[in-house]
């Protein structure tokens, strides 16, 4: 079991409920895309397992390790990467540094203070670099970079980070069409070679529905639906969205909202053509 959340709930200082009543599970190696409306409670979900924020009601269980009570979250923290919409890295920071700050919390206190002195792995962020095309920003002041490039930063330091779950809260949101597929299908790989656990929250529908067996939608801080990619409906997606507007959300410079059958569709077109 890779996680497990039974009943959990989460309230702010300020009374606001974000989760309620969530019970979730993940086997070991299980790719999950989370889908829902902006607002619906997405982002906490991820930082409750990522054990970011406590849960005020309910418990549950990251990689073994109850959710309450741990007196040291150091260790279980070193085994979760997560990738963040918009990645927590200093401008003046150099990509190299920001990519090997994934093992920091694996590597004893001397080396991590040394790597952030000196990159002392320099090939293994090069690596890393090249599997988001990125090998040419190595020693770039990530404030010289776009949003979509800091993105794939992010993305470069949980693949070097190499952890046992996954969590990335809309992970493409920057990035062109394209780029985004590419993307998402390499940490889907990555993930799956690893036989390691991947949660992403997505906006853009089409994206999920290609890229994920499971999905599970989220609607006012509570699980809508949680069901094999081939079972949701347009019914449930309109459904789910509803007071979003009358298109669902898909990647950017889509033309249209790509129906769950489009979206089966052009997956087994490309497994055809590879």
């Amino acid at each position: 079991m890779s996680f497990h959340l039974d009943c959990v709930g989460l309230t702010h200082a300020n009374g606001f409920t974000a989760l309620a009543d969530i019970s979730l599970r993940a086997d070991q190696g299980e790719r999950i895309a989370l889908i829902g409306p902006s607002g619906a409670g997405k982002t906490s979900l991820l930082s409750v397992i990522g054990t970011a924020l406590a849960p005020t009601a309910g418990q549950g269980a990251v990689l073994d390790a109850a959710l309450a009570g741990q007196a040291s979250l150091k260790g279980l923290r070193a085994r979760i990467g997560t990738v963040h919409q918009a990645p927590p890295i200093p401008g003046r920071q150099r990509v190299v540094t920001a990519v090997l700050a994934g093992r920091l919390g694996q590597w004893p206190a001397w080396k991590a203070l040394a790597s952030l002195l000196y990159p002392i792995d320099v090939p293994g962020a090069q690596a890393a670099l090249e599997r988001v095309d990125l090998a040419d920003k190595l020693f770039c002041r990530c404030d010289q970079l776009s949003g979509g490039q800091l993105q794939r930063v992010g993305i470069a330091r949980v693949l070097y980070q190499r952890p046992d779950l996954i969590l990335a809260d809309e992970p493409v949101s920057a990035l062109d069409p394209a780029l985004a597929q590419a993307t998402i299908r390499l940490l889907v790989a990555d993930a799956e070679a690893r036989k390691a656990t991947l949660v992403a929250s997505l906006h853009a529908v089409d994206l999920a529905l290609a890229n994920f067996r499971r999905i599970v939608g989220v609607k006012a801080g509570r699980i809508a639906f949680d069901l094999p990619s081939e079972r949701v409906s347009d019914a449930l997606l309109h459904e789910l969205y509803a007071g979003e507007g009358d298109e669902l959300p898909v990647q950017a410079h889509e033309p249209a909202f790509m129906t769950r059958q489009q979206a089966a569709n052009d997956a087994a077109t490309r497994a055809a053509c590879c």
